[in-house]
């Protein structure tokens, strides 16, 4: 071969790579926006802290239309309440009419079913505080697995948000919330 002939060669090879790279690059930066998998993460010895599990269906910064799938997993307690605390810099927006709560299929692997709903007595928003919470209709039974689903937000700015869940049992003697975990929800612009 000639000198010319594998310099162009070359020359091709490195652009074509380059271009799946390019091509490549927006499916990665939108993959990161779901959580990943961890084996340790933050809390003491003795009460280590709960990551939970959440799909975003975009997860870009400033979406109109996104929704939120906020796993609550199986819990050993009742849920008669459900309190979601937002960090103090969370600037998106979330309407009251579009969270619900539902039971979570199986698996979200081999099934696309949305799962059944959970009826709701009451959901309140408070953007000023950043709280939102969620009245079941009927007291969520123990070990049964849910998520919360919030249609139409508005997805705050790019950076990393740690939102806190906790929850309260019917029959308690003193109405304590107890801490369930936190959502580490991430937004990226891709």
């Amino acid at each position: 071969m000639s000198p010319t002939h594998t310099s162009v060669r070359k020359a091709l090879s490195a652009l074509l790579f380059s271009g799946l790279l390019i091509g490549a690059v927006p499916v990665i930066s939108t993959a990161q926006t779901n959580p990943g998998f961890s084996l340790i993460w933050g809390g003491s010895d003795r009460q280590p802290q709960k990551q939970l599990s959440y799909v975003l269906q975009y997860g870009t910064p400033k979406h109109l239309k996104e929704r939120w799938r906020l796993s609550l997993g199986r819990q050993e307690v009742a849920m008669s309440m459900i309190r979601i605390t937002l960090p103090s810099y969370f600037d998106g927006k979330i309407h009251a009419e579009n969270i619900e709560l539902r039971q979570a299929p199986k698996s979200r692997i081999f099934s696309l079913k949305k799962g059944k709903e959970i009826e709701v007595a009451d959901v309140s928003v408070d953007p000023d505080n950043g709280v939102i919470e969620i009245i079941p209709a009927a007291p969520i039974p123990a070990g049964l697995k849910a998520e919360v689903v919030i249609d139409n937000v508005t997805n705050p700015s790019s950076g990393m948000y740690f939102v806190n869940c906790s929850i309260m049992s019917p029959g308690d003697e003193v109405p304590l919330p107890k801490n369930v975990g936190t959502w580490v929800m991430s937004f990226f612009r891709s």
